[in-house]
Formats: structure tokens, C-alpha cells, sequence
């Protein structure tokens, strides 16, 4: 969250229904006066560092638009490649559908006036982490693998965006990028077939053509031409050029294979032979196969005539609706429940039994639809071969149907009974559903830091007693020391153990909370052998409680009660007893140092009477002398005759009244 300035704050936050900001000046000239130095300028604060050009008064106008009945910003007409972009649709701009670019639409992500190293674009992810859908153009195939500064370079940027881009690093820049082709790519066919590559290429894989429809083309593919490489007949005019797409000769036969017969033969090549096989000669060198009811297309070319025409019989009618009245049905009927009935052409076409042409989306029409990762897992992974055949009606109730309990039966029992969708989906395994709120009714209510914490910090694995690999989720012991060292190695061992009225003990909650660990209003010092009265009470415990010599661990018990243990005795040992000791409190108290508490009547040998009781200390204690570089006064042997303060100037009599007493 970005912290504004109060000014900022009432600029930004003006309504189009509120005052118009130049209601705002009159407060904003008497602030500048009251409060801001004479040479301020009349700011909400200092401009970000690409913006330095335009710091001062005189060019607010440059940004803002004044007398607007709501607030008004001028940033396309400066950043005109975000403009040029919206009034396209293009963008990721344009994909936040700002309805109001000259309102509040670019400060609410682009906020001005809060230091010179105030970074104006924020992103809340990593650049590797941005949906790229956002902009428009989501990273499919190989795309996704890319990284970004592979793309969004300098050399790729148009030509006529790039004079509009205001970043003098184009580097830096993600604007300005095609979404054609040719933009990053190179064009191997040096023009042959358009700028429209997608109509034959995928983001998947550059060589795998698989949009191009030969069949629309003037030469349509048939028999073995369709297994045919690309490359061997489309080949480059002269070595190591480009291969050739347009201009191609395919009138004849021989216009790409070499004549066997030497010219023997008048015929053309396809009166006696057809693209399923040069051995494979037409009936009487002239039967059209593709004229009759059943044209041989795929694999059925490759089949031997006498393989359907049992006996040479090619006048007797054959069954041929369906692919059963041909084929065995290799599932035995495993498919029969389906509309379909279990015909082959579902799942297999005549180009080949293998692969099977059954995939994710016609798996929509079964009773298990594939999503998420399932999309991805190969029909092996479930479909497992039993026996000889190949099951394909599965259980799939209970994820533990297909997937073994990562967890080790940790959530068998109730109230879980290991439905893994309440935690997980199909998107991802490591996606978990499980929020604060729903840890909140486990046995361990996530508070204060403890809602933070990333999960894997507790559920790792070791902990637990357990030694395998699996995660821990079930904790027997949930007090603090289960995950946290005692940074007091068994100081307030007793306090720890005290229980709660549920039975639970206190552990480290007897002094800290989960909110912030070094506060301890839990610990009461008054129940200790040193209660904090006045100024004891403003002091950190570091102040007293300090780490032993060499390390960082803090001693608690065993600290010394003395004054002269934290504080610096100031006398010089004039008040020292016949043990050696300074009793401070003689004097003090903890309140404050001064005024001292000292009974000047009792134990001293010069009662403080009469005018002497009003007068400061340092009137009559003068006299002083340097310890270790340091004055101190000195309170005792100090002179009582009178000479001694006043000198021997006579007293002036004043009339007595009968109120005065003797000495007053």
C-alpha cells in the first residue's frame, strides 16, 4: 500500500460531484503561509524522478487541468503511446477498461508527489509471474516458456511507436510489440505464401504444420502422398534456399517422379496405378476405387483388394455402415452403453487405429470430463490394461480411486474422510483451497504473525516425529516451544507450565502474544522481587535486562536489585555505608531523580528552620571537585557557621510581630 501525503490524499480523492480543486487553493496558500517554510513551494509533494522536468508552480497546469468540476489529468497527452493504444483497444491498458483515463483511472495505479524515489509503475508479481492474457495476447505453446526480455526488445519495437515511447531506455520499455509474426520471427518462405502464419503454424511447434489443409490447394493429398514429407517435394530452387510453395508443377506424374517404364508405356501413370502404392495396380489397369460407394481413404488404401473381395469377388454388395461389420471389437462391448452403440468412429478413423482421435473434448461426453491437469495426463495413466483388454470404464467417485493419499491418511476420518477437493482441484496438486478462514476451525486458530506464516514453515517435513517424506498436518504437541527455540533455555519454565482454565498451559503466551514477540504485556513485574514504580516504568527491559558477555541471550533472573548495578553513582562515594554500599533510595525515589526526598532535619547536625528551609541546595553545597574529569559536588563537611554564607556584614533588625518566631 502506497502512502500519500495529506495534500495528495485531497487532490486525489475529490469526487466529480465535490468541490472543484480550485475550492482547495485558498486552504492550500494559508497551509503554505501557517505551516510551510517561506520558500516551499505550493505542493502535495516533491515529483518522482522522471518527472523532475515539470517540478515547480508554474507548471502544474502541464498535468493538472484546473477549474474542472472533477480532477482532471493530462497524462495522454504526454504518454500519447498509452493513448494511441487505448483509442485502438489494444494493450493491457486497454484490458483494464479504464472508463475515465483523464480522471482517476491512471493515478490510481500511478501515484505523484511522494518523494524522487517514489517508483511510478509498481508491480505486485515478479515480470515472470504477469498474466500475459491481461495484454491481450496470451502466451500459449512455446510462447509460455519464452523469457520476457526474449521478446520485448528495442529491435522489436514498431517503428511508429517507437518515437512515441517517453522511456529513453527502450529496454525497459514492454510497449510497442506486434502481435504478428514477422515482428520477432523471421519468414522462411521469403514471401510465398503471405504474412498470415497461424493459418499453418501453431505456437507449439514450428515444423508440425498441422493448420494447412493440403485439400484446399490445387493438389489435394490422397494415398501415399499424404504420408509424403514435406521437404520432398517442396524443395529449394538452388541449395541451402528457401523451399519452394508456389509455382509448383503437378500435372503429370512425372513432373515429380521418375518415369520406371523409360517412356515404355502411352498411358498416363494414374490409368494403372493410384496413390495407395505403385504396386497397387487398378483393376484391369482402370478401376476408380473412389467412384464406388466406399472410397478407400487412410489405411483401407493399403489394404489388399482380396483382403475385403474374398475369392476375387468384386460384384458381390458388402456390409460396410459399420466398421463392426468388418472389425471385431476389440473392447468387447465395453462401449455398447454409449449413444453410439460402440461404434468405432468415435474414438478411431480410417487414417490409422493408433493414435486414438478420442480426446479431451469429446471426453466432455463422457461421464468423467477432463479439466486441469487431467487434460494433460496420457489415456494409459487411467485406461491400465487388465489382462488383454484395456479397461476404460474406471471408478472415479473418490480421487483415492486413481491417486494414492499424498498425505498418509492424516484426513481419512471425519470430518474430512479424504475428499481431497475440499483442499485441492484438478488444476494443480499444490494449489490448495485451504484458506486462514478455514484453518480458523482446526485445532490451531491461525493469530496474530502466525496468519503469515507461509504454510510449508510448519507443514515440512521432520517434523511431527515423522521420518519419511510426508508432511505433517497433525500436531500432538501445539505449544510454542513444538516449533520455536527457547530463547530463555528454561528460565520461566514455571510460568510456562501454568494451565489455562481449559487445561491448555500457557507456555510463552504467559508473557509474548502471536501479534509481535518482543511484546510482553502478558509478563506482570510487579509479581516479581522488583515492582516498576514511576520512571522504571518508561524503560525497555534491554535497558536492564542486558545479553551476557559474548553472546546474544538475555539474562532475566538472577539481575541485580542494586541502583548502582544500571545507574552511575554521581557523588563519588560520599554517601557510601559501612558496607560499601550507596543507599540511594536515603534520597531517591524511582519517581524522578530530582527533587531529592533527603531529610535534611534528621540526618544531618543543620535542621533546615526559618528562612533556611526555602532555600535550593546548590545555594549552600558550592563547593564542588573534578573525579575522573568530572565535577561533583560535595555534600558533606560542609562549613555551618553562619560566616561561612553570609560573611560578617551586620543582619538588619525588622520590627518583630507577635507571629514571628525566633530564627524565622
Amino acid at each position: 500500500m502506497r502512502l500519500l501525503s495529506p495534500l495528495t490524499r485531497c487532490v486525489y480523492s475529490l469526487e466529480p460531484k465535490q468541490a472543484p480543486l480550485r475550492r482547495c487553493l485558498p486552504a492550500l496558500l494559508l497551509l503554505s503561509l501557517v505551516v510551510l517554510p517561506a520558500n516551499a513551494q505550493i505542493s502535495p509533494g516533491p515529483l518522482s524522478k522522471p518527472h523532475q522536468s515539470l517540478s515547480g508552480t508554474t507548471e502544474c497546469a502541464r498535468c493538472h487541468e484546473f477549474g474542472a468540476s472533477a480532477p482532471t489529468f493530462k497524462c495522454l497527452e504526454c504518454h500519447t503511446e498509452i493513448a494511441r493504444l487505448l483509442s485502438e483497444q489494444r494493450g493491457y491498458h486497454a484490458r483494464l477498461q479504464m472508463q475515465n483515463p483523464n480522471g482517476k483511472d491512471c493515478v490510481r495505479c500511478h501515484l505523484e508527489h511522494n518523494g524522487v524515489d517514489f517508483p511510478l509503475i509498481h508491480w505486485e508479481r515478479p515480470p515472470q509471474q504477469f498474466d500475459h492474457r491481461l495484454t491481450g495476447y496470451p502466451l500459449q505453446g512455446k510462447h509460455a516458456g519464452v523469457a520476457c526480455e526474449k521478446c520485448h526488445t528495442p529491435a522489436h519495437i514498431s517503428p511508429d511507436i517507437r518515437p512515441l515511447i517517453k522511456r529513453k531506455d527502450l529496454s525497459k520499455s514492454y510497449l510497442g510489440l506486434s502481435i504478428q509474426c514477422q515482428s520477432c520471427h523471421e519468414d522462411v518462405h521469403k514471401g510465398q505464401l503471405g504474412k498470415d502464419c497461424v493459418s499453418c503454424h501453431n505456437v507449439n511447434d514450428w515444423k508440425d504444420a498441422k493448420k494447412f489443409d493440403h485439400s484446399k490447394t490445387r493438389y489435394p493429398l490422397t494415398g501415399l502422398h499424404i504420408q509424403a514429407a514435406c521437404e520432398k517435394c517442396h524443395k529449394p530452387d538452388t541449395a541451402g534456399g528457401p523451399a519452394r510453395f508456389t509455382g509448383m508443377k503437378f500435372a503429370s506424374c512425372t513432373d515429380c517422379h521418375v518415369d520406371p517404364h523409360r517412356g515404355g508405356f502411352r498411358q498416363r501413370c494414374e490409368e494403372c496405378h493410384t496413390t495407395a502404392g505403385w504396386k497397387k495396380l487398378l483393376p484391369k489397369f482402370a478401376f476408380d476405387h473412389s467412384k464406388t460407394k466406399f472410397p478407400l481413404l487412410g489405411a483401407h488404401i493399403k489394404v489388399n483388394c482380396t483382403a475385403c473381395h474374398a475369392g476375387g469377388e468384386f460384384k458381390k454388395p458388402l456390409a460396410f455402415a459399420s466398421c463392426a461389420d468388418c472389425h471385431k471389437d476389440v473392447h468387447h462391448g465395453q462401449f455398447t452403453d454409449r449413444a453410439s452403440k460402440g461404434e468405432c468412429s468415435e474414438c478411431h478413423n480410417v487414417e490409422g487405429w493408433k493414435p486414438s482421435v478420442f480426446g479431451v473434448k469429446e471426453h466432455k461426453t463422457s461421464r468423467y470430463p477432463l479439466e486441469g491437469k487431467h487434460a494433460t495426463v496420457e489415456c494409459a495413466k487411467c485406461h491400465i490394461p487388465a489382462g488383454k483388454d484395456t479397461v476404460y470404464n474406471v471408478k472415479f467417485a473418490n480421487c483415492t480411486d486413481c491417486h494414492k493419499d499424498a498425505h498418509d491418511g492424516q484426513f481419512a476420518g471425519p470430518p474430512h474422510n479424504n475428499r481431497c477437493e475440499e483442499c485441492h482441484t484438478v488444476q494443480g496438486f499444490q494449489r490448495s483451497l485451504f484458506t486462514i478462514a478455514m484453518h480458523q476451525k482446526t485445532k490451531f486458530p491461525l493469530t496474530g504473525a502466525h496468519a503469515a506464516v507461509p504454510c510449508n514453515e510448519c507443514h515440512k517435513q521432520g517434523l511431527a516425529h515423522r521420518t519419511d517424506k510426508i508432511l505433517p498436518f497433525h500436531f500432538a504437541d501445539k505449544t510454542c516451544t513444538a516449533c520455536h527455540q527457547d530463547p530463555h533455555h528454561g528460565e520461566f519454565r514455571d510460568r510456562m507450565a501454568r494451565r489455562r482454565p481449559d487445561g491448555t498451559t500457557f507456555g510463552c503466551e504467559a508473557c509474548h502474544n502471536t501479534r509481535s514477540w518482543t511484546e510482553v504485556n502478558g509478563f506482570d513485574h510487579s509479581m516479581t522481587n522488583f515492582p516498576l514504580f514511576g520512571v522504571h516504568r518508561t524503560v525497555s527491559c534491554r535497558q536492564c535486562h542486558k545479553a551476557i558477555p559474548g553472546t546474544h541471550e538475555i539474562q532475566f533472573k538472577g539481575t541485580s536489585l542494586e541502583c548502582e548495578t544500571c545507574h552511575t553513582e554521581p557523588h563519588a562515594g560520599q554517601f557510601k555505608n559501612r558496607s560499601g554500599k550507596t543507599p540511594c533510595a536515603d534520597c531517591h525515589n524511582a519517581e524522578r531523580w530530582v527533587p531529592s526526598t533527603f531529610n535534611h532535619d534528621k540526618r544531618t547536625p543543620f535542621p533546615l528552620t526559618g528562612g533556611h528551609a526555602r532555600v535550593a541546595c546548590d545555594k549552600c553545597h558550592t563547593a564542588s571537585k573534578l573525579v575522573n574529569g568530572n565535577p561533583v559536588i560535595l555534600y558533606k563537611q560542609v562549613p555551618v557557621k553562619c560566616e561561612a554564607c553570609h560573611g560578617n556584614e551586620p543582619v538588619p533588625q525588622r520590627p518583630r510581630s507577635p507571629d514571628t518566631v525566633p530564627g524565622g
